[in-house]
């Protein structure tokens, strides 16, 4: 059987974890390296009940390894759970509902909740600071009214019109992580909040020529360029890193999901940034990077809920 820590291809995963109890028992070794701890009292002592079983002794509560967790409450084997997030992690553009579910054996609607859960639990560096150099950018999410049929096209929805779109902020540290976060508006009173809350002091800003940056522009060091003008290098001031970035979530949304629902979308972006973020190390480690983070829980009524 192949080493259990050295898989790197959705074969060797497979091999790794034939059967729920490899699964449990990697879960439990990657997860409590240094020892079971209770999701109800992490102080308290606990008792081992055998199966994967440990009962919490302050509480009086049974539990495993999955309690807490997205693997919680549903009836889906672990070793499905494990496919399910090696694939969402290695394909760089994302994979549909209808994909997964063809590849588990399951039905659309679980294969979506399957991919929101995993979604919620991808969000890990919300509390992150950028600096040094940081490149600031929007886009918009939604189509081109052009491309509609004329019965559906939508009246005054040119430009930055957000009737239609829903714009998307993004913060990108050049040789570091990206930041994405969905707006009602590039107003500056969207822009400057996001700004401040996740980019360091004295860190110097690149962006384009829109006025949704004037405050910020006070408050960083600040360049800019001017796409309104075809001018897209102005020394080292641009932005052609972020808008990379966004060449990456739009190629997921043309070519895999078609659609990204408002709703949804703060998820969808996080699943992107997620990857960008662990692109220099392997898909072995991104999905290990997960499963530590998985305590993150998403109930399907708080997912449809209005």
């Amino acid at each position: 059987m192949i080493d259990v820590t050295k898989f790197d291809s959705l074969f060797e995963l497979m091999e790794a974890f034939p059967n729920e109890e490899t699964c449990y028992n990697y879960l439990e070794k990657l997860c409590w390296s240094d020892g079971v701890v209770s999701p109800f009292d992490e102080a308290s002592k606990v008792y081992n009940l055998g199966n994967h079983r440990f009962m919490c002794k302050n509480t009086q509560r049974i539990f495993n390894i999955k309690t807490g967790t997205i693997f919680s409450s549903t009836k889906l084997p672990l070793r499905k759970w494990f496919i399910a997030i090696w694939l969402i992690l290695s394909n760089k553009k994302g994979i549909s509902s209808l994909q997964l579910a063809r590849d588990l054996g399951v039905t659309q609607k679980t294969a979506w909740y399957i991919l929101q859960r995993i979604r919620f639990c991808l969000a890990y560096k919300d509390k992150m600071q950028l600096e040094g150099e940081v490149e600031c950018d929007e886009t918009f999410i939604g189509g081109k009214n052009k491309n509609r049929h004329e019965s559906k096209k939508v009246k005054n929805s040119q430009g930055r019109a957000c009737i239609d779109k829903t714009p998307v902020l993004g913060m990108l540290q050049r040789e570091g992580d990206v930041i994405g976060k969905v707006m009602e508006n590039t107003s500056k009173q969207q822009i400057t909040p996001n700004i401040l809350k996740h980019i360091k002091p004295d860190t110097t800003l690149y962006t384009d020529e829109w006025a949704g940056y004037n405050d910020v522009a006070k408050m960083y060091p600040h360049y800019s360029v001017d796409h309104g003008r075809g001018q897209y290098v102005n020394g080292i001031a641009h932005t052609n890193t972020i808008e990379g970035f966004w060449t990456l979530l739009k190629r997921g949304y043309i070519g895999i999901y078609h659609y990204m629902s408002p709703k949804h979308l703060q998820k969808y972006v996080d699943e992107f940034t997620f990857r960008y973020n662990t692109r220099k190390i392997s898909d072995r480690n991104r999905f290990n990077l997960l499963l530590c983070n998985t305590n993150h829980r998403l109930t399907y009524q708080e997912l449809i809920a209005a």
